[in-house]
């Protein structure tokens, strides 16, 4: 059987296709290259996806698919695809997150309705808000504080609905800063890692003590697989790593890993920031079997080397 991976350029997306594909899984490939970030980069995440025959590239927006042509034999679909970034979706960018985050959603769960096709759908920790009840649960009411965190929600709903009255098996994933190789340019650990390297200031927004629940992509990746065999559908589960610690320690681990010290700019806290994220996986635990096995520090040593390595190398 054959699994569709939407997003499939981008960072979890191209780590997510890659250890289907040498699991010797299938996989149709979608991408429509969204210009949040260069298409370069995620071109080359692309290229150790094309050593596999059993990889196909789609390169088409979901809303504009013909999914009649592309769904015989699929027996599954991680929806990774969706516009990033927390603080570029207010004002009238919104359009772009209600087309590609909502919109997208449901075009993939109208096309699989009546179908034996299960969808695991990537959510984000955003839909929360800025909670003061910490660790997060499942059961917490959602109370976002950014328009992408309401689009986030709003597709995990749709997942709901469609299984509540369709019966579509959907599985939904609350990640929590999902962060390593592949990492995407915009996000705090690949910039502070390329700055403390290059002699360069980090942009540090607020005193540098919010917290947040980081999920090395390997146990990200992990999660998706583990859902797509083992999810109740219509369920959620809270995908965390469970490295609860301030920016502050993180600059403070990449120094001591770079053995070289950063230059901190201090920036007003953003609109649509929270103050602390923590993931209570104990359902993704219990239900899926889900485990993070990589620390922080392996995380960080990790995403340093591939920042280097092909990031930095040849400028």
């Amino acid at each position: 059987m054959v699994k569709i991976v939407t997003g499939v350029a981008g960072f979890i997306g191209s780590s997510l296709a890659q250890t289907l594909l040498e699991k010797g899984e299938e996989v149709k490939g979608i991408d429509c290259f969204l210009d949040y970030y260069p298409r370069e980069i995620k071109e080359k995440n692309l290229v150790p996806l094309r050593d596999f025959s059993s990889f196909t590239f789609i390169e088409k927006n979901i809303n504009d698919l013909d999914f009649k042509k592309i769904l015989p034999g699929v027996d599954g679909i991680y929806h990774q695809a969706a516009q990033a970034g927390v603080r570029s979706s207010w004002g009238n960018n919104f359009e772009i997150y209600s087309n590609n985050n909502i919109l997208a959603t449901q075009r993939i769960l109208e096309a699989v309705k009546g179908k034996a096709i299960r969808v695991v759908y990537a959510s984000s920790s955003s839909i929360y808000g800025d909670t003061q009840k910490i660790p997060m649960q499942e059961e917490d009411v959602p109370c976002p504080v950014s328009p992408y965190g309401v689009s986030k929600l709003a597709g995990e709903y749709l997942c709901y609905l469609y299984y509540k009255n369709f019966g579509v098996p959907t599985v939904s994933l609350r990640y929590f800063t999902v962060y390593g190789p592949r990492q995407r340019p915009d996000m705090a650990f690949h910039r502070f890692i390329k700055a403390i390297i290059n002699g360069g200031e980090i942009e540090l927004y607020g005193d540098g003590e919010q917290t947040r629940d980081f999920t090395f992509i390997r146990d990200a990746v992990d999660a998706n697989i583990l859902a797509m065999g083992k999810g109740t559908p219509g369920r959620v589960y809270n995908i965390g790593g469970g490295a609860n610690v301030s920016l502050n320690h993180v600059v403070k681990q990449m120094e001591y890993i770079l053995e070289k010290k950063a230059k901190i700019r201090r920036m007003e806290s953003q609109k649509g920031d929270v103050r602390h994220t923590y993931a209570d996986t104990a359902r993704a635990r219990k239900e899926i079997g889900f485990a993070p096995k990589t620390s922080l520090d392996d995380g960080l040593s990790q995403e340093a080397e591939w920042i280097k390595k092909h990031i930095l190398q040849g400028r």
